[in-house]
């Protein structure tokens, strides 16, 4: 995607061949600024701030993140100790664990002295397929947004999205934001309502910047606002990404995104999901067994913005001697979900819509020859 009319992927390797570079999502919107990972404990801190975010780049920093531990060190002792590091950084998004379990595998198999160039070459791989897979997603989920455009009568298309699923949230296109990508770079006329996704704010700060970048038109509204805007009418379609979902369709995203789920069906909303092959967690049958991130109470304490100066400020909302909780995350019953858009299509949020598209999936025991 572009900033500023340059190309940039989310995460790339550096000139060096080693080092890895990052976009500091923690300093957007109001600084662009990039960041260089050396060692496993760089990436694995990335991770644990946010400074990358979203279910397919915390994969492909992952995987990175164990390419830089062999760089320094590949014996047994650092693969194991890397790949621990990095597993316990954030539990929800399951591409962290599909990536390190991809990486610790294959380089257990081989000898130390192979593992460094091995680990590079898969990690770059991921972020190929990434790419790959979210441009396809792009292209399955347009057919959803351009026939609801043939019933627009050339309005806008409104489309209500929640947190960030756009190209920061991957290695580029992005899930729920490419098919928008894709409509608007056609000429397709839409509109994004964009929840500010409280309390990191990532739909006000990341979403709406990558709207800004690309000149999708779009309005960023406080997040209880989305139900008041479907009584209206004004929204055609909610559109979100997924952290983790189950082999039976319940999908797992930003906390949030179940009341927005809620209020789409009450008025009779299209609710899809934008969903990669690496972010479906086929182990889990049940979203209530998904593992829900609990984060440091100050993210909802206190907010960060800039000052009429520009200088980053962060600013206490609630009493010194209040609590708070900051749930992560939570989990939208398949029940919920109009419809799943994956690399391969669009499916029902089913686990026979899932392995109609995943026949690989299928079980000899699911066919019923036993």
């Amino acid at each position: 995607m572009q900033v500023e009319g340059q190309q940039y992927r989310s995460i790339w390797l550096s000139e060096d061949g080693e080092s890895v570079r990052i976009i500091d999502q923690n300093r957007l919107p109001h600084v662009f600024e990039i960041a260089e990972l050396n060692a496993v404990e760089d990436a694995a801190r990335a991770i644990e701030e946010m400074k990358v975010r979203g279910a397919p780049l915390i994969g492909a920093t992952g995987a990175y993140g164990m390419a830089l531990a062999m760089a320094g060190d590949p014996s047994d002792a650092m693969l194991t100790k890397a790949y621990s590091t990095l597993l316990e950084t954030r539990p929800t998004a399951v591409n962290l664990r599909w990536a390190l379990d991809r990486l610790f595998g294959a380089l257990k198999a081989v000898d130390p002295e192979k593992r460094v160039g091995l680990a590079y070459r898969m990690a770059a791989e991921i972020c190929d397929d990434d790419v790959l897979a979210c441009e396809a997603i792009g292209l399955q989920g347009l057919g959803v947004i351009q026939s609801l455009a043939q019933t627009k009568s050339g309005d806008p298309v409104q489309i209500l999205t929640h947190c960030n699923a756009g190209w920061l949230a991957t290695v580029d296109w992005g899930t729920a934001l490419a098919p928008i990508y894709k409509a608007h770079d056609l000429g397709i006329e839409v509109h994004v309502w964009v929840d500010e996704t409280r309390p990191r704010n990532q739909g006000a700060h990341l979403t709406a910047w990558e709207l800004s970048q690309h000149g999708v038109p779009h309005t960023v509204v406080v997040d209880n606002a989305g139900g008041h805007l479907m009584q209206k009418g004004s929204v055609d379609l909610c559109l979100v990404g997924t952290d983790r979902t189950t082999a039976t369709g319940d999908v797992c995203n930003k906390i949030g995104t179940y009341i927005k789920a809620l209020a789409a069906y009450d008025n009779g909303v299209p609710f899809y999901v934008a969903v990669p092959q690496s972010s479906i967690d086929w182990n889990i049958r049940d979203g209530g067994d998904i593992p829900i991130e609990e984060r440091d109470p100050d993210e909802v304490a206190l907010i960060q913005g800039v000052d009429d100066s520009g200088s980053t400020v962060r600013v206490r909302v609630m009493p010194r001697e209040s609590q708070a909780a900051n749930f992560a995350f939570d989990v939208t019953p398949a029940r919920l979900v109009t419809g799943l858009i994956t690399e391969r299509g669009v499916c029902p949020a089913t686990e026979e819509g899932l392995l109609e598209l995943y026949p690989e999936r299928r079980s000899a025991e699911q066919d019923g020859f036993r």
